[in-house]
C-alpha cells in the first residue's frame, strides 16, 4: 500500500484552480449551471488524493461521511420547497406581499422599500424572488421618484438579503446550518445578534438619505397592479397568515424544524382548500411541482410560481457534489495545507471570526458560488470553533454574514450578475448603496471583540472542566 504524504502548496492548489478554471469556463463561456464544474472539481481532488497515498475506499468514505452530515438538512430543504408551494397556494405570501405594498410612503420611500423587500424574502425564502419581483416595481417606482438608481438597487439589495439571511425557508440557511452541522433554527437564532442591528443601522442610514433624495411625486401604478392582480387570484385576509404566524411560534419554541416545517406545509394545503377553493388534487400537485401563476403580468407570475418539491433539486444536487469535493479536500489534508498559514496566525476567537468571514467572502470573489464560499471555509474552520470551545451556530451565522452577504457584491458571482441583470444597475455601482451588506461583517466582528452572541459548547467545555480538574 502507497504510504500517504502530506501534500505541498502547489498539490493543494490544484484542485481549487482547476475547480475555479472549470466554473468559470462553465458559467461565463458556456452560460451553464455550476454543478458539472464541481463533478470535475471533485475528479481532480480524487486524482490528487490518490496521488498521495489515498486509495479509492478513503475516497469513497470522505464523500459519504461529508454528504451524510447534510442529511437531514437536505430533507429540511425538500420540506421547505413544499411549504413554499402551498403557502402561495393558500394565499400567505401573497398576502404578505399585498399587506406590505401598503407600507409604501414617498417620503420614507428607501426604509418602506428595503423592509417590503425584506418581508418577500423572508416569506419566500430567496432574495432573487425578492429583488426579480417587488425589487423591480420598486426600481420603477424610485425612477418616478428621482432617486439615484444605484440608491435603489442598494436599498433593494439590503432588504432581500436581510429577509433571505433569517429566513428558514433559505437555500444559504440551509447550506450554513447543515455544513457546521447546527440545528437550523438555532442557526436562523444566532444570526439575530448581528443581522438586526446591522439592519437598523442601515434603515437609519436610508431614513436620513432619503430625506434628501426623493424629488418627484408617487407613481402609486405599479403597487396598485400587483396588489389588484395579488387579490384578483387570491382571498386574502388576515386569516391565511395563521401557517406563517405557526412556523414563528414552533420556531420560538424551538420545535424541530422537520416536523414543525412539514405540519406548516399541510396546513398550507389545508387552507388552501378552505380559503382558496382548492382540491386536493390541486394540494399534492403543488406539494411537488410548486404554484404557478398565470395572470399574464409578468412581475407577479415571477413571484408566485415557485416552490415545490421538486424545484429544490438544483440546490440539493449541487450542495451534495460541494459537500462530495470539500470532503475529499478534507479527508487528503488538501484544505488544511491551503490555510494552515492561516490557521496558525488565529490565537483568539474575534480573531477566527475575522477570519472566517475574510476567506469566506474572498471565497465569493476566487470560487464564484456563494453555496461553495459557505461549505469549503465552514469545513476548513470547523475544528477551530470546536478547539475555542465555541457553539457551531457561531460558525454558521458567521459563514452567512461573509459568503451570502458579499455574494451579490461581486460582479462575476452568480449572485451578484443576477442582480445586476435583473435591477438594470451594474454591481460596482449600487455597491456602496448596500449598506446591510457592506455593515454587517465589520459589525459581526467588532460584536466579537466586546464578546457579545457568542455561544460556548457546554459539552466541550465540560470534558475541558474535567480534563483540566478545573473548580468554576
Amino acid at each position: 500500500m502507497k504510504p500517504r504524504r502530506k501534500p505541498s502548496l502547489l498539490e493543494a492548489f490544484i484542485p481549487v484552480l482547476g475547480l475555479g478554471l472549470f466554473l468559470v469556463l462553465a458559467l461565463y463561456a458556456f452560460n451553464l449551471e455550476p454543478h458539472i464544474p464541481l463533478v470535475f472539481g471533485c475528479v481532480i481532488a480524487a486524482m490528487m488524493a490518490l496521488r498521495l497515498g489515498y486509495d479509492w475506499t478513503d475516497i469513497r468514505l470522505s464523500i459519504l461521511q461529508s454528504v451524510y452530515r447534510a442529511v437531514e438538512s437536505i430533507v429540511i430543504i425538500h420540506i421547505v420547497g413544499m411549504l413554499i408551494g402551498t403557502w402561495i397556494s393558500s394565499g400567505t405570501i401573497p398576502a404578505m406581499v399585498y399587506y406590505g405594498l401598503d407600507l409604501i410612503e414617498p417620503k420614507i420611500f428607501l426604509v418602506t422599500g428595503c423592509i417590503i423587500c425584506a418581508i418577500v424574502s423572508f416569506a419566500t425564502g430567496s432574495s432573487w424572488t425578492s429583488s426579480g419581483t417587488v425589487g423591480v416595481a420598486l426600481m420603477g417606482i424610485a425612477s418616478g421618484l428621482n432617486i439615484n438608481p444605484a440608491l435603489a438597487a442598494g436599498m433593494v439589495i439590503s432588504g432581500a438579503y436581510f429577509g433571505d439571511k433569517l429566513s428558514p425557508f433559505s437555500d444559504s440557511s440551509n447550506v450554513a446550518a447543515a455544513t457546521a452541522e447546527t440545528n437550523l433554527y438555532s442557526h436562523v437564532g444566532s444570526m439575530v445578534y448581528t443581522t438586526l442591528p446591522s439592519f437598523c443601522i442601515s434603515l437609519m442610514i436610508y431614513a436620513i438619505v432619503g430625506l434628501q433624495s426623493v424629488y418627484g411625486e408617487f407613481d402609486s401604478t405599479r403597487v396598485e397592479l400587483i396588489q389588484n392582480a395579488l387579490i384578483n387570484q387570491f382571498n386574502i385576509k388576515p386569516i391565511v397568515m395563521i401557517p406563517a404566524i405557526f412556523i414563528f411560534l414552533a420556531a420560538i419554541k424551538k420545535i424541530h424544524p422537520i416536523p414543525s416545517l412539514f405540519f406548516g406545509a399541510l396546513l398550507g394545503g389545508i387552507w388552501s382548500i378552505i380559503f382558496q377553493n382548492r382540491s386536493l388534487e390541486d394540494v399534492f400537485l403543488v406539494l411537488h411541482f410548486g404554484y404557478q401563476s398565470h395572470t399574464g403580468i409578468k412581475v407577479v407570475d415571477t413571484l408566485l410560481t415557485r416552490g415545490g418539491f421538486h424545484s429544490m433539486m438544483w440546490t440539493i444536487s449541487l450542495i451534495i457534489f460541494a459537500l462530495a469535493f470539500g470532503g475529499i479536500m478534507e479527508k487528503a489534508k488538501l484544505t488544511e495545507v491551503l490555510l494552515e498559514g492561516i490557521i496558525r496566525k488565529v490565537k483568539s476567537i474575534p480573531g477566527l471570526i475575522g477570519t472566517t468571514i475574510f476567506t469566506s467572502i474572498l471565497s465569493d470573489f476566487i470560487l464564484t458560488d456563494q453555496y461553495l464560499s459557505i461549505i469549503v471555509p465552514g469545513r476548513a474552520y470547523a475544528f477551530l470553533y470546536d478547539q475555542m470551545h465555541l457553539d457551531r451556530r457561531v460558525l454558521s451565522r458567521t459563514l452567512e454574514d461573509g459568503a451570502t452577504l458579499w455574494s451579490p457584491l461581486c460582479p462575476w458571482n452568480g449572485c451578484g450578475a443576477y442582480q445586476a441583470a435583473t435591477l438594470g444597475v451594474a454591481t460596482f455601482s449600487y455597491l456602496p448603496f448596500a449598506f446591510f451588506n457592506l455593515i454587517n461583517p465589520f459589525l459581526a466582528i467588532f460584536m466579537a471583540y466586546i464578546g457579545w452572541g457568542l455561544f460556548y459548547n457546554k459539552n466541550i467545555l465540560e470534558e475541558v472542566i474535567e480534563k483540566e480538574g478545573l473548580d468554576l
